[in-house]
């Protein structure tokens, strides 16, 4: 073999090794945590802000939980190390770049007046469903009609939203994340494609596949007592259930 093909063929080995190891470096940052942490607020730390708080946290995002008993998350925190904290609403709605606002649907119109400002511009999830017996009648009729993420928007102006991890319990996120047998799907619906896409990226790193539905109007579709909600398939099966493209 001449040099110059001996040479050819060395530097095309050595590329390829080279792409090896920075596809393996990767797959080890998703491993090991996220490659673009960003900093969450969840305003509403019980069942699912707590969870999937914790799971955000484990995979590298720095996260303030918050209550208005801040003192009552210190179990919480204390056992997620550094990058989980405990503050005020207020708090995460200032230190957070991506909100997710685990609190009962009826406390959005107040939510949106105390800290919308503060939330202006920013990605926000939204796990809520509305229940007549929680949220009173009237709003819960409002929010059936208008459409839940439609009617959300209402009273959140100025945020980027995203309805999400509104279909399933905190027991089966806490048992099913990053389930080895094929991840959980996880229905979004947003009109901000930005929004969107960060939106899928936190799903996957709570250990889930997300699939997106469409816009706002069409979150509806996925709401408690409709055929998608509650659905423990994988993504693949959820788009050929329910005939969403790819």
């Amino acid at each position: 073999m001449d040099r110059n093909a001996f040479c050819g063929r060395r530097d095309f080995l050595l590329a390829g090794a080279a792409a090896a190891l920075l596809a393996l470096g990767g797959r080890a940052a998703r491993a090991q945590g996220s490659a673009n942490p960003l900093k969450i607020g969840v305003i509403g730390s019980g069942h699912i802000g707590g969870t999937v708080g914790s799971l955000w946290v484990k995979a590298g995002h720095p996260v303030l939980f918050s209550s208005r008993h801040p003192e009552e998350l210190k179990e919480l925190v204390g056992g997620l190390g550094s990058l989980a904290r405990a503050g005020t609403p207020a708090e995460a709605a200032s230190f957070g770049d991506v909100i997710f606002l685990a609190v009962p649907y009826g406390a959005l119109p107040q939510i949106g007046h105390d800290l919308g400002p503060a939330m202006s511009g920013k990605v926000v999830l939204l796990p809520a469903n509305a229940v007549a017996g929680r949220d009173g009648a009237a709003l819960a009729s409002e929010a059936q009609s208008k459409g839940l993420g439609v009617a959300a928007a209402g009273y959140l102006p100025g945020v980027r939203l995203v309805r999400a991890f509104n279909t399933f319990s905190y027991r089966i996120l806490q048992k099913d994340a990053h389930r080895p047998e094929g991840l959980i799907a996880i229905p979004l619906a947003g009109d901000d494609q930005g929004a969107l896409k960060v939106a899928s990226d936190l799903v996957r790193d709570a250990g889930f596949e997300p699939v997106v539905v469409g816009p706002l109007s069409r979150s509806g579709e996925f709401s408690m007592g409709t055929p998608m909600y509650g659905q423990e398939i994988t993504a693949p099966e959820f788009r050929q259930k329910f005939n969403i493209p790819q």
